[in-house]
């Protein structure tokens, strides 16, 4: 048989599906470390249009006490995208969206820190063919000092019904 016939792009996965069924309270999905660099904070400001002195004048973070660049909140935020771990993967296409977040930023995150986010399963809310999987975000750094904790809400498909 030809191989390039024989190929389904669709079966081309690293999970999935799983359903809101399977998910477990305290189920972890960490999302790899990163190391913040000085291109970062430049794309981040190029994306973001926020141009304050905080976040890219050396001289002015100074001047209000900081060790280096801040990074922005959101910049940080950024690290607990879960596409950058495998739970989106873990779902495949049971997963519908994301519906809800928020943070809480704890601590400075200068260049050269070094981030360690991860997502955990807190709550399962099933509704009739959904469920809303709840999972508490959190980033560390190289201290393992908690700079970041939040939440985020993802509403994923019941394992279908068979009839």
């Amino acid at each position: 048989m030809n191989e390039e016939a024989a190929f389904n792009p669709r079966s081309h996965c690293l999970g999935g599906p799983r359903y809101f069924e399977d998910f477990t309270l305290g189920e972890a999905f960490p999302i790899p470390s990163r190391t913040v660099t000085e291109a970062h904070f430049s794309a981040f400001q190029a994306v973001s249009g926020d141009n304050h002195p905080i976040h890219y004048d050396i001289e002015y973070c100074r001047t209000q006490g900081h060790r280096g660049l801040l990074a922005h909140g959101f910049q940080v935020l950024a690290a607990t995208a879960a596409g950058a771990g495998l739970f989106p993967h873990v779902v495949g296409e049971a997963l519908i969206g994301f519906i809800e977040q928020s943070s809480r930023f704890l601590k400075g995150v200068y260049v050269g820190d070094t981030l360690y986010p991860k997502l955990v399963i807190t709550d399962l809310k099933p509704q009739r063919t959904t469920g809303v999987v709840t999972l508490a975000s959190t980033v560390h750094n190289q201290e393992s000092a908690l700079v970041l904790d939040g939440v985020h809400r993802y509403l994923i498909r019941r394992q279908p019904v068979e009839s």
